[in-house]
Order: C-alpha cells, then sequence, then structure tokens
C-alpha cells in the first residue's frame, strides 16, 4: 500500500510512541492478569513487548490495580522496556485516577469509555475530570466508544427519533449512528475540558465486521484525530482471525486507521502474544509495516504425501520468532528478509528462488534431495534426515543473517 494514501491526522505522542500525523501504523494489545499482581501483569507486559507489541493496556479497575501500576512501570524500566502502558477505565476512571495521582503519571495514556463514565449530569463531569487529570499531567486520550456499552440515553433518543419521524432505519444503523456521535461529542467535550486536539485518539468498536466499516468510513470523513481500529469481541481462533482481518485490512487498505488491535479470544491457557503477532502480521500482509522475516510454504497437495516439508515450515517460523530479539538487535533490516519451504517441484523451485533463502523439499515420487536457493541462484543441496535437514537449513539461514545484514551493535565483528 501506497503510504501517501493514508488519511491526514493530528499526531499523538504516547510515552515515545507516535500515534497518526503519518507515522507507521502502530500495533496495541492488553493485559489479561490482575493488574494488582505486579510480578505477573509486567511478566506478560514485557511478553507482548517482546512479540512486537508498541502499547500496552492494562485494566485499572479498582485502587489495587491503580496502586499496582507505578510498581509495574518501574519493573518495566528496570529490565529496559520502554512500552508505554495505557490504563482502561471504565465506571470509576474519575475516581482512580484523582486518588492515585502516581498511577496517573505512570500511564502514557487514558482509555475512557464514554458510555461507562456515569448517568444524566454525571456523565459529562465525570468524563471531563479525566479529561482534565489528563491534561494536568501530559497525557493523551482513548475515546473508546463500544456497542456493547453505548450511552444508553442517546440510543433511546435516536430510536425514538427514528420512529417518530418514520425515518425507516435499521437498529443497526440508528446504533453506528450513535457510536460516530458519541466520538465526536465526547472529542468536542474532551477538547473543552483543555485537551488538545494532539492529545485525543478515538475509536468506534463493533463485533461485526462490515458494520465496523461503515462506522469508520463515517468517523474518518468527519475527523481529523487519529483512530484506533479494531473488531471487539472478535472470537476464537480461525474466526477472530479471518473477522479482525477482513475489517481491519479494507479499512487499512483505504489509508483509515493510525493504531490497531487484534482482540482475539484466548484459549485457556493459550498464549495472549496471538493477538500482537496476528497484528504484526496483518500489517506485514499490507505492506505497511515489516516486524519479522516472512515464512512463505505451500499448503500441500497430492504430490506431497510426506509431512515433511510441514514440519520444516513450522520449525522455521518457531526459529524464526525465537531469534528475532536478537536479530533485530544486532542485524538492521533482518525483518525485511523472506524465507521460503516449499513440497515439491511445481512452485518449490520458483518461490525458493523468489525468497532470499529459499529450500525445495521431494515431492512423493521424486529425487530425495533438497536445492537450496540464496537470492535466485542455487546454493547447494542438502539430503538426509528431516532433523539433519533442519540443522543443516537453518544453519544457512543464520549465515545469511551473519552475512547479509550489517551488524548493528558498535565493535560486533559478525
Amino acid at each position: 500500500m501506497d503510504q501517501s494514501a493514508r488519511r491526514r491526522t493530528h499526531a499523538v505522542t504516547v510515552g515515545t510512541v507516535q500515534i497518526g500525523g503519518g507515522a507507521p501504523v502502530v500495533v496495541q494489545s492488553m493485559t489479561s492478569t490482575d493488574t494488582a499482581d505486579v510480578a505477573a501483569t509486567t511478566r506478560q507486559v514485557l511478553e507482548l513487548a517482546l512479540a512486537g507489541s508498541e502499547l500496552v493496556r492494562v485494566t485499572v479497575n479498582l485502587p489495587e490495580a491503580a496502586a499496582a501500576v507505578p510498581e509495574i512501570r518501574a519493573r518495566l524500566d528496570d529490565a529496559g522496556c520502554a512500552v508505554p502502558l495505557i490504563g482502561d477505565f471504565h465506571y470509576n476512571g474519575h475516581t482512580l485516577l484523582r486518588d492515585f495521582p502516581a498511577c496517573a503519571r505512570a500511564l502514557a495514556k487514558y482509555r475512557i469509555n464514554p458510555g461507562n463514565v456515569g448517568h444524566g449530569a454525571k456523565r459529562d463531569e465525570q468524563f471531563a475530570t479525566i479529561c482534565r487529570i489528563a491534561a494536568d499531567n501530559g497525557k493523551p486520550v482513548r475515546i473508546g466508544v463500544n456497542a456493547g456499552s453505548l450511552n444508553a440515553e442517546l440510543v433511546a433518543a435516536k430510536m425514538a427519533e427514528n420512529a417518530d419521524r418514520g425515518l425507516g432505519r435499521s437498529s443497526g444503523e440508528v446504533i453506528n449512528e450513535c457510536m460516530v456521535i458519541s466520538a465526536l461529542s465526547s472529542t468536542d467535550l474532551a477538547l473543552a475540558s483543555g485537551l488538545g486536539a494532539d492529545r485525543i485518539v478515538i475509536s468506534c468498536k463493533l463485533s461485526q465486521p462490515a458494520e465496523l466499516i461503515a462506522v469508520y468510513r463515517d468517523l474518518a470523513a468527519r475527523t481529523e484525530q487519529p483512530l484506533h481500529l479494531g473488531l471487539t469481541e472478535a472470537g476464537m481462533g480461525i474466526k477472530g482471525l479471518v473477522w479482525s482481518a477482513s475489517a481491519i485490512g479494507i479499512l487499512l487498505h483505504e489509508g483509515i486507521g493510525d493504531t490497531i488491535r487484534v482482540s482475539l479470544t484466548p484459549r485457556p491457557g493459550g498464549d495472549r502474544r496471538d493477538e500482537v503477532i496476528a497484528a504484526c502480521e496483518l500489517l506485514q500482509a499490507l505492506g505497511l509495516r515489516s516486524f519479522a522475516p516472512s515464512v512463505t510454504s505451500c499448503p500441500g497437495c497430492g504430490r506431497t504425501t510426506s509431512t515433511t516439508f510441514q514440519a520444516l515450515a513450522e520449525r522455521i517460523e518457531g526459529y524464526v520468532r525465537e531469534r528475532m530479539p536478537e536479530w533485530k538487535r544486532r542485524h538492521a533490516g533482518v525483518e525485511t528478509m523472506r524465507l521460503a519451504v516449499m513440497g515439491c517441484v511445481v512452485n518449490g523451485p520458483g518461490e525458493s528462488r523468489a525468497a532470499n533463502i529459499g529450500i525445495s523439499l521431494p515431492g512423493t515420487g521424486e529425487a530425495p534431495s533438497c536445492p537450496v536457493f540464496v537470492d535466485g541462484e542455487k546454493f547447494t543441496t542438502l539430503k538426509g534426515s528431516y532433523d539433519e535437514l533442519a540443522v543443516a537449513f537453518t544453519a544457512l539461514v543464520e549465515d545469511y543473517v551473519a552475512t547479509r545484514y550489517p551488524s548493528a551493535e558498535p565493535g560486533d565483528g559478525r
């Protein structure tokens, strides 16, 4: 995608990270630990940051959670992790930020859901209180509207208007309109409360891809604030991945969106880093960012009855992820490297030649040899058991990284 096609927005600085203003699209994630558990939350933030998350959100719902935030920040700093922390507030954010000023200072951004800050006359004042605290501390906010917690009074009024005037709009259309109204009116209130346009990010999250696309197209046409994209409650596994990618991918391709989160439901005991990996892969697939070397591999067919190429592709993907933190630190540009692990002669040599380094394994009935190509030229032929192939190919990858990408560390002889 041509970066110049992205919509023009204000630039909002969150800690060391810029959102909008032409900056690269930023990856976000959220912890699933009890924030009051300092050790567990610090550990998960470190894991998410190491996986590629550039902003990490933590739940701040109780006094114990608010009290824990400064210690979490201190431990991250001690570990050399500068990833900005975002506080997720609902219902009592105005109270927690007021009563725990150290928490307000330690957080890099506050997330406010305008549907959950109060009711009636209290709503605007409690929302404004959070904005004033943010302004006093030099912090930005994200105004995060959610379909599941939309201002009930606004929805009731718009539904009544739709019926009374015979507008014939569906309930979904009314909800979508209310989300945009809530986001824009809350932005006006934030500005009136002392926040500058360079301190406000907006999101309007739904759980249906088509509706999300419609809402963000409308929102993008009516504001220059940076937009955070995400399909809320996307679901588990393949469903969550496909639904999120279909919506976020379309919007990003249209130049809409400055930061994203892929909100996956983890399996019991699952890895929270999956949502970070998914977001990074989505941005890399669209050509917007490069986070790690990509591995091209074929889906298999009747020509590839052996599972060797599948096992090798999985092993190489895991190896790349394991080595990437050190590679990124020591070898500038390694994230753009392309690898290929192919399964038969049909597309194997061609895809391997197109990669920086690729291997074409033999299909059913083919000669038991594996040509390896480096930058389009045949480099060697490997033979042997799966383990022997894996060891030899990873050694070739390591050598390629060491010799083709310059060292990023002074005095590093590699």
